[in-house]
């Protein structure tokens, strides 16, 4: 029995039924990553001892009869640029390759008293900048379906973990679709929740006013299940929202007669492929005759969403990482002549190149002269495409496109070209702008076999209607083979 094939939910049953044991789930997830990680890449840090541990205190409290929650003995994987205590954070970034942090994220305190097995830290995009994972310090990582391929960004090791079984779930971060992208890449499910429903407390921040954590997993109530354990109100982030939060998994339900789904026209244009369109098309067909309404609408300044995103997250990153200048942790220049130089050298040695693109966009589009020329104006505009999507649901439940608009490119492809890159945020980042739920399904397979993405977009806290659509399209599928064939 291949226990690393199954899904979260399938075995928390067998968990409780004694069909297996915590231990024997994480030794057979192990077993996988020792036999496919040189391959992918999916893990910066793996941590097989703490991991054990943790099983094997899961199998004490099943034996005393202990009341555990329903994701306890789960491996997990954890995105390296949330705060884990005791285990090395390095944000797939020469300037934090040592750092080990003194404190966990809130989201890591949950996972922990949930009992869930943390297998290691997962790669990412340099501070979580890029679209395809190539821009990690530690390596690049691989796309599961095809070893050529990137798996995409920048939550890239988190999805490509996922689908290559090293994992059973994960947990990414999304800014402007850092787990939307590379989970549609990779053949995963990725959701990104409501901007404030997940603490951000203990993410090293990229823009600290759109990256938002969330799970990435293998089936619809698997992500349900996680997102359940770390949602919720935290008087430790400044920008989490206090409010009652409802039980996701009790109330998911496969049925969606009656429900407005609206096809966002802009998300469909010229750059999508051909083989995307129709593999959505499909898929909108499949709500339709069983008993959705649908309807296409047009979000002008949607078009505009990804200049604006650009502006304001290079801003906030060039302020969140000024940080990072070698005085009380991270990389210091071992050679310099003054304070002043050894800030330059600093971060000259510590950041890649994506990096110091969006540092130094971010410095300009703040300086004097240019501020109210490019930042206000953005700004401005993503007021406009929050209002866009807040007119459009008063009439429709949930909005649906392409998650990317093409499937994933061959390694190295890109990466010279960052505009390019940019580019291949196209249909997420209005959502991201906007603070809305978005999550993305498995949808088909291009003349290449690889995966397509379905992107499912909702009203601010409305995951649960969200969910319930995507729970509905996995079971018109018969559920949706994640797991790689290739390796």
């Amino acid at each position: 029995m291949k226990l690393y094939e199954k899904t979260a939910s399938e075995l928390s049953e067998m968990l409780r039924s004694k069909e297996c044991s915590a231990l024997e789930i994480f030794e057979d997830v192990e077993n996988r990553i020792k036999s496919v990680e040189d391959r992918v890449g999916a893990y910066i840090t793996l941590t097989p001892d703490i991991a054990k541990k943790r099983a094997i205190e899961v199998d004490e409290s099943f034996a005393k009869g202990e009341k555990l929650n329903v994701l306890a003995g789960i491996p997990i994987g954890i995105k390296d640029n949330i705060s884990t205590k005791g285990i090395r954070t390095s944000c797939a970034s020469k300037m934090l390759e040592n750092y080990v942090p003194p404190f966990n994220a809130t989201v890591i305190e949950k996972i922990n008293n949930a009992g869930m097995v943390i297998m290691g830290k997962t790669n990412l995009d340099e501070f979580a900048m890029g679209s395809s994972t190539e821009t990690s310090y530690m390596h690049i990582t691989r796309n599961p379906h095809d070893l050529d391929r990137i798996p995409g960004g920048s939550s890239g090791g988190s999805t490509a973990a996922v689908a290559a079984g090293e994992a059973i779930l994960t947990l990414g971060s999304d800014t402007g679709g850092s787990i939307r992208q590379p989970a549609a890449l990779c053949g995963a499910i990725g959701l990104k929740p409501t901007y404030g429903s997940v603490s951000r407390y203990g993410l090293i921040a990229a823009a600290s006013s759109l990256d938002q954590i969330g799970p990435i997993g293998r089936s619809v109530k698997d992500i349900a299940m996680l997102q359940d354990l770390i949602s919720g109100y935290d008087k430790m982030d400044a920008t989490s929202k206090n409010i009652e939060y409802p039980n996701l998994v009790d109330n998911l339900t496969a049925n969606v007669k009656g429900m407005k789904i609206a096809v966002l026209k802009e998300f469909f244009g010229v750059g999508v492929d051909d083989s995307i369109k129709e593999s959505v098309y499909k898929a909108i067909k499949m709500y339709e005759e069983n008993g959705a309404e649908i309807k296409e609408i047009s979000l002008p300044s949607t078009e505009f969403a990804i200049g604006a995103y650009h502006i304001i997250a290079s801003a906030e990153a060039s302020s969140n990482l000024a940080r990072f200048d070698g005085v009380k942790y991270g990389l210091r220049a071992k050679e310099y002549n003054d304070l002043t130089d050894m800030y330059e050298k600093t971060r000259s040695e510590g950041f890649g190149d994506e990096v110091k693109r969006r540092i130094m966009l971010g410095t300009f589009v703040l300086s004097s002269g240019n501020y109210d020329v490019y930042y206000k104006k953005a700004k401005n505009l993503q007021k406009k495409v929050s209002e866009e999507f807040e007119e459009t649901f008063v009439d429709f439940d949930v909005i649906i496109s392409p998650t990317v608009a093409s499937t994933a490119s061959k390694i190295g492809e890109d990466i010279n070209h960052p505009v390019k890159m940019y580019y291949n945020d196209s249909c997420t980042i209005a959502a991201s702008i906007a603070g809305l739920p978005a999550i993305t399904l498995p949808c088909g397979k291009d003349g290449n076999n690889l995966p397509i993405g379905l992107q499912l977009i909702g009203n601010k806290f409305s995951e649960q209607t969200l969910l319930n659509a995507a729970y509905t399209y996995e079971n018109l599928c018969g559920g949706f083979n994640v797991l790689s064939q290739t390796l």
